[in-house]
């Protein structure tokens, strides 16, 4: 996906109440309001002085005229607004572009499913031909942690904070599997200095427990780069999952 309107750069001034950021304009000085569309702790990824990018709000009835959407970390752009994940993956399952999906030709958004939820996107193949294939499920989850610990200083976590919610997810799949259907865990990282992706068992041994659950019950995990520019996203190249016991 590409940023048009072109993004403005700013310095982080401050992250408060998880979805506000006061950030000053590198080119006029001016301090504004962006918001923030982060619910995570987005460890390493608050820190005041850091350089950021922020979109124009188009949005009539937005309350701020700002978003907040890319950020310097430790020499990476780290994409922090998780709505775009989503989009990036849609473009991609249209483009054909995620492996061992790419028989699908029709794409759908928030279909829902399951014990009153929405599956991310719902991939279908409108061929005749290839009517007996099952639709595929695929859940979307944006990942921004990196913590190098131990043989593992490149690795993208999930998640940087409790999610109760992603927890429902990894069962909902899991009985999707269970039905016949494919069901797909697609995690992007969406900064690229990572070389493989962990669930971060640390900060939620609940949801650890559940992805290792659920890949063993058929849901199949795909990890993938996005390739993070001030200009754009793009669905970048896999790397491997690792996962706990």
């Amino acid at each position: 996906m590409d940023f048009d309107p072109p993004l403005t750069a700013g310095v982080l001034i401050r992250r408060y109440k998880r979805f506000l950021a006061d950030i000053t304009l590198e080119a006029t000085g001016e301090t504004v309001v962006a918001h923030c569309a982060n619910p995570g702790s987005m460890m390493g990824l608050a820190t005041p002085g850091a350089k950021v990018w922020l979109s124009p709000n188009t949005n009539p009835k937005a309350k701020l005229d700002w978003r907040w959407e890319l950020v310097e970390a430790d020499g990476a752009l780290v994409c922090i607004h998780t709505g775009r994940a989503n989009i990036v993956a849609e473009e991609a399952a249209a483009a054909r572009r995620i492996l061992g999906l790419e028989a699908y030709d029709t794409v759908r958004r928030e279909v829902r499913y399951g014990a009153n939820s929405r599956i991310d996107l719902l991939l279908t193949n409108s061929d005749a031909a290839t009517t007996r294939a099952p639709p595929a499920y695929v859940e979307v989850k944006s990942v921004t942690l990196r913590r190098p610990f131990g043989d593992a200083p490149n690795a993208a976590e999930f998640p940087d904070a409790k999610t109760a919610r992603g927890a429902k997810h990894l069962d909902e799949l899991s009985a999707v599997a269970a039905d016949g259907a494919r069901a797909v865990m697609l995690f992007l990282i969406q900064r690229g200095d990572c070389q493989e992706f962990r669930p971060a068992a640390d900060i939620d041994p609940l949801y650890a427990r559940k992805l290792t659950q659920a890949a063993a019950a058929g849901v199949e995990i795909l990890c993938h780069r996005v390739d993070v520019t001030p200009e754009g996203l793009w669905f970048g190249s896999r790397i491997p999952a690792i996962l706990t016991n």
